[in-house]
C-alpha cells in the first residue's frame, strides 16, 4: 500500500498547518491538521483490503494479422459469500498499459470485460501480468497486487492474396501431372530400362522383360512436390525501414500461399536465418512467427549461405526480396543458384536503376502491393 500523489500532498499540508498551529497558536491551524490525518487514516484503511478475487485473461485470437482486431478477454470471479469493491485492472501490452474498471462484485459473482489489443505494428508482444489497482474513496491510497500468467501475442505482417500455383515446382525433371500433396510413401515412376547391378528384384518389369527379352526394371524418384525457397535481405543499409516493412509484407504473402498450398518452403535471411519447412499449416504458422520478430541488422556483407544452395542452387522456385545496389550482388546470385535454377529478384528500391545478372527474371515494384499485383499478373516468370 501507498499514498497517491492527492495523498502525498494531504500530508505534506497536514505537516505544514500543524506546525503552523504550534508556532502561531492557532487552533483551527491544528484542527484542519487533525482533519487531514484523519482522512489519510481511513483512506489507508479503506485500502489496505487488496483485492481478493481470481482473474483469467484469454487472448483472441492469439496470432493476427497486423492491423487486424484482437482482444482480451479478462473474466473476474468475487469467491468470497460477501460483496467485493470495486477494483482497476491494468494490463500491460509490450509498452502500452490498458486499464479495465471492475465494477463492486456479489459475493461468488463472476465478471466479463473485454478490452482490444493494439495491433498496429508487427511484432511479438507479451501481454501482463495484470496489476489490480484498488484506491480509497478519497482517492489517497492504494494498493496493487501482481496476478495471473503473461501471454503471447504475436502481430504477424500484413498478407496480399498470392497464386499459389506460382509459388512453386518441382526440383527435379518430372513427367506427368504433379500433385499438389504427395501420398505418404509414394513415389513417381520415371522410365523403364535395363536392369543393372545392384537393382532391386522387386522393381522388375515382367511385360517389358516378355516384349524384349532383356531383364528390365522399373526407375523410380521422389514425388514431384514442388518447392519454394526465399531470402530476405534485411541488411540495415540496403532498405529504408518503410520500404524493408512493405518487403516484409511481400515476404509473408508469398511464403504462407507456398507453405499452405503444401509446399516445401524455405525461409533464409541475409542476417543468417534458414527455416526448412514440409508446408502446411503449422509450417505456414511457424514462417509468419519467424516474420513477426524478424529485424534489420547493421549493415555490412550478408552471413554465408547454406551449402546446400551455394554453387548448386536450390531448385525450385526461389526468390530474392532485396533493393537498390543490393540487386546486383553477383556473388548472392550465384549462391542462389543463378542462372541455373529459376531465380526471381523483387526489387523494392526501382528508382534505382540497378540492373541484375543475365538470366535472372526481376520484378520492380513501389509497395509491397504493386510486387503481388504483379507476380499474380505474372510478370515475374
Amino acid at each position: 500500500m501507498r499514498l497517491t500523489g492527492r495523498g502525498v500532498t494531504v500530508l505534506v499540508v497536514g505537516v505544514v498547518l500543524f506546525g503552523a498551529g504550534e508556532l502561531l497558536g492557532f487552533a483551527l491551524f491544528r484542527a484542519l491538521a487533525g482533519v487531514a490525518a484523519g482522512m489519510l487514516l481511513v483512506a489507508m484503511t479503506a485500502a489496505v483490503r487488496r483485492p481478493l478475487v481470481t482473474v483469467h485473461r484469454e487472448l483472441y485470437p492469439d496470432r493476427v494479422e497486423c492491423g487486424r482486431p484482437a482482444l482480451a478477454r479478462l473474466q473476474v470471479h468475487n469467491p468470497d459469500s460477501a460483496r467485493h469493491p470495486g477494483f482497476t485492472a491494468k494490463d500491460v501490452v509490450g509498452d502500452i498499459h490498458v486499464d479495465v474498471v471492475v465494477r463492486p462484485l456479489a459475493g461468488g459473482a463472476v465478471a466479463t470485460h473485454h478490452y482490444e489489443l493494439p495491433t498496429g505494428r508487427r511484432g511479438r508482444l507479451v501481454v501482463g501480468p495484470l496489476t489490480l489497482e484498488r484506491f480509497d474513496p478519497f482517492r489517497l491510497a492504494r494498493s496493487q497486487i501482481s496476478t495471473g500468467e503473461t501471454a503471447t501475442l504475436w502481430v504477424h505482417p500484413r498478407r496480399y492474396p498470392v497464386h499459389s500455383a506460382m509459388v512453386g515446382w518441382p526440383r527435379h525433371h518430372h513427367e506427368g501431372p504433379v500433385l499438389a500433396v504427395p501420398l505418404p510413401g509414394s513415389s513417381d515412376l520415371r522410365t523403364i530400362r535395363e536392369y543393372m547391378v545392384g537393382d532391386e528384384v522387386r522393381h522388375l518389369h515382367w511385360k517389358a522383360m516378355a516384349r524384349t527379352g532383356t531383364l528390365m526394371v522399373r526407375e523410380y524418384v521422389d514425388p514431384a512436390r514442388p518447392r519454394f525457397t526465399l531470402l530476405l535481405d534485411n541488411r540495415a543499409g540496403v532498405l529504408a525501414e518503410p520500404v524493408f516493412e512493405a518487403a516484409v509484407e511481400v515476404v509473408a504473402s508469398l511464403v504462407f500461399a507456398a507453405a499452405e498450398a503444401d509446399h516445401r518452403t524455405r525461409l533464409l535471411a541475409t542476417s543468417g536465418l534458414d527455416l526448412d519447412t514440409g508446408g502446411g499449416f503449422t509450417a505456414a504458422r511457424e514462417l509468419l512467427d519467424r516474420l513477426a520478430e524478424i529485424e534489420q541488422v547493421a549493415d555490412g556483407a550478408a552471413a554465408p549461405l547454406p551449402r546446400d544452395l551455394v554453387g548448386a542452387g536450390a531448385g525450385g522456385a526461389v526468390v530474392l526480396v532485396t533493393g537498390g545496389r543490393a540487386v546486383a550482388d553477383a556473388a548472392m546470385l550465384a549462391a542462389l543458384g543463378a542462372p541455373r535454377s529459376r531465380l526471381t529478384v523483387i526489387d523494392m528500391c526501382p528508382r534505382a536503376g540497378v540492373v541484375a545478372a543475365p538470366g535472372v527474371h526481376i520484378l520492380r515494384a513501389d509497395s509491397a502491393a504493386d510486387a503481388i499485383r504483379a507476380w499474380n499478373s505474372g510478370s515475374a516468370a
